[in-house]
């Protein structure tokens, strides 16, 4: 049934509702995830709904989580853990990388590792220093953890049922900015959305934006703007950045010519690195402009005053698409 209009965050309470009701072996688990529902109550009402032995309340010690999360989901449990913010995930590192990651290839297929690892990130809420984290890049480039970044709630609701769903190890990253702007209705029937895919969000011919996250939001108000100039704008959000779907955004850049990157995370070594030297590779005879890049600066997250500052704004992405469209 479709409910009012609600935003990422109870999009991904909704999905956590519906996956522990449809699969005993579904269990939560992270600081304060029971009692309190969530730091930012993403897991409010489900210790009520499923009791406290699927829903666990856990010290802070989040290279333990990782360890424990690895283990019940190597003994058939389903696992969905809480790190508070992006910026304390690094102690569960060596459990996602050295284990969690490898566990089907070590075993020869013996034994899966189904965990979904779910932590907001991204900037733009007024944090202090390690909640603003856009690191993705350093887990993309781990072999065998898939990286899902929703960017709206309807998007979040499908990806996240079919995260669980996954016997392998997926980090679910959900950008903190959107989890109260933009709430549209969400059907919850249980419906899962293709992991490794991208999402065209509006369809043109001129340029292609590639984007994920909560960048997301500011392309699209872009495309609007480049819009009412009569400047047709093919939108893709990519949605899971390990593995790409580099076929769909092949095919968008062989139609327009022109490409303009978008992400939060720092410029160097980011995604957004990686698609374009994967499309210069596949489409450099159809480029028109060579490909651009709109990211933050190389510098760790600043306080709130300068959060505005340092993540890429609507101008910021409009001056790199004047810089492809009148490339000479």
């Amino acid at each position: 049934m479709a409910n009012d209009k609600i935003g990422l965050l109870d999009a991904v309470n909704l999905a956590l509702h519906r996956a522990m009701g449809e699969d005993e072996n579904v269990v939560v688990l992270g600081e304060d995830v029971g009692v309190n529902g969530g730091v930012f109550r993403a897991t409010q009402g489900l210790r009520d709904s499923f009791g406290f032995k699927r829903v666990i309340d856990t010290p802070l010690a989040e290279t333990m989580l990782g360890g424990l999360a690895v283990g019940m989901a190597a003994q058939g449990l389903k696992p969905v853990l809480e790190i508070q913010f992006m910026g304390f995930i690094y102690a569960a590192m060596e459990h996602l990388v050295s284990h969690a990651a490898r566990m089907r290839n070590r075993t020869r297929g013996r034994i899966t590792c189904p965990m979904v690892l779910r932590t907001p990130m991204g900037a733009g809420i007024r944090a202090p220093e390690h909640h603003s984290e856009s690191t993705e890049a350093i887990f993309a480039h781990v072999p065998g953890l898939r990286v899902v970044i929703p960017s709206s709630p309807a998007r979040a609701y499908g990806l996240l049922l079919a995260a669980i769903d996954d016997p392998d190890p997926v980090l679910f990253l959900e950008p903190t900015r959107l989890y109260r702007m933009n709430p549209q209705p969400v059907v919850d029937d249980g419906k899962r959305l293709p992991l490794d895919t991208c999402f065209t969000l509006r369809e043109g011919s001129d340029i292609t934006l590639i984007s994920w996250g909560a960048s997301v939001h500011e392309t699209l108000q872009a495309a609007d703007a480049l819009a009412e100039r009569d400047i047709s704008v093919e939108v893709i959000d990519v949605a899971c950045v390990k593995p790409l779907d580099l076929d769909t955004l092949e095919a968008s850049v062989r139609k327009t010519g022109r490409c303009v990157i978008i992400h939060e995370a720092p410029r160097s070594c980011g995604v957004g690195a990686e698609i374009a030297s994967s499309l210069y590779e596949r489409v450099f005879v159809d480029l028109q402009a060579p490909i651009q890049r709109v990211t933050a600066p190389d510098i760790p997250p600043p306080l709130y005053r300068l959060e505005q500052l340092y993540i890429p704004g609507v101008e910021d992405i409009l001056d790199a698409c004047e810089a492809v469209l009148n490339f000479a």
